[in-house]
């Protein structure tokens, strides 16, 4: 007889507590280039370890491994790329995801998680004051440069919420811009836009190779400084505010969009990308998750829901809130009018 399904099992534990090993093994796969070695045809252990240049026993276990995690397939001793490794894990894939790995991986973020416990009885980091959200963080350099290619689904998505009047020369901030992926894919999208880039000064020089390898150079500028304190300038027709407002608090939240309403013209509207759980907080899982980061790594921040997002908007002037899943992506934008 099998047992009911909700009868006691530890499996969930020992999933969980071992997590960190499907970590290992993926990192691995992607330092080894794994995923190219075996590329668009199927490939024993024997020729993916020739290629990867290790030996035979561990490419194996690790090939095994990946299987069972489901990044690979395989049949009658050979390993295959599923669909998605072939579309986000082979280095030649303008989707390609592998060098997000340092930046996610990095001790800088992983060791903010190995005394959570500390951070919870204390109410605050225990680590640092500021965590990622310290001014000139070296992090946010290593994020601009790997989860640039991540952002392009939900770049696209975002922008293509936005219609901007081709009549006229329209101007667009982007916060926080990073990889400059948002401001890019709306300029791209509008031939009479100016992106105006704010970041710390290291980040936007990733910026700005973005914006020349985009082809809009003679449409690009930047703004050099913090995001709460430094003049943002004002007239806009849009501004982003991508994957920006989770890093704070709800009432610095609310203070900054007082700063983009000053900044937009009558009319104009803010789009805010963001993980947006539903209002139970659970669901749906990898937004609702995204608190738990904010957590480890931040002295405040949080993943807000869409009621949150409609308050803080509404306190700062704005209106017309509305909310729009990105998918396949697991983020919302949430667009007001000025």
């Amino acid at each position: 007889m099998s047992a009911p399904d909700n009868a006691p099992s530890p499996q969930l534990f020992f999933e969980t507590i071992n997590a960190f090993q499907k970590s290992a093994a993926l990192k691995a796969a992607v330092d080894l280039n794994l995923f190219a070695a075996i590329g668009d045809a199927p490939a024993t252990a024997t020729e993916i370890a020739e290629r990867c240049q290790c030996p035979l026993r561990g490419i194996r276990i690790l090939a095994d491994n990946l299987t069972i995690l489901g990044f690979l397939t395989k049949a009658d001793g050979h390993y295959s790329l599923t669909p998605s490794s072939a579309v986000f894990l082979l280095p030649q894939s303008p989707a390609y995801m592998g060098g997000a790995v340092k930046f996610l991986l990095a001790p800088g973020l992983t060791e903010a998680f190995s005394d959570l416990a500390s951070t919870i009885r204390l109410g605050r980091l225990h680590t640092t004051e500021h965590g990622t959200t310290a001014p000139d963080h070296p992090a946010w350099v290593e994020f601009a440069r790997a989860m640039g290619p991540m952002m392009v689904p939900t770049s696209q998505g975002a922008a293509a919420l936005l219609t901007l009047d081709d009549s006229r020369d329209t101007r667009v901030l982007d916060i926080s811009s990073s990889h400059g992926a948002y401001g890019i894919a709306v300029v791209l999208k509008n031939p009479r836009t100016h992106l105006v880039a704010l970041d710390w000064e290291a980040v936007l020089a990733v910026t700005e190779e973005n914006a020349r390898a985009a082809g809009i150079a003679n449409r690009f500028s930047k703004i050099v400084g913090d995001a709460f304190t430094v003049d943002l300038g004002s007239g806009y027709d849009v501004v982003l505010v991508p994957n920006f407002l989770h890093h704070f608090n709800l009432e610095d939240c609310t203070r900054f969009l007082k700063r983009v309403h000053a900044a937009l013209r009558p009319g104009g509207k803010v789009l805010i990308v963001e993980f947006v759980p539903n209002d139970d907080r659970v669901t749906p899982p990898p937004a609702a998750g995204f608190s738990l980061v904010m957590l480890g790594t931040t002295p405040e921040g949080d993943a807000y829901t869409f009621a949150e997002y409609e308050r803080m908007l509404a306190e700062a002037g704005f209106k017309e809130a509305t909310l729009h899943p990105l998918p396949p992506t697991m983020q919302s934008a949430v667009v007001a009018v000025a």
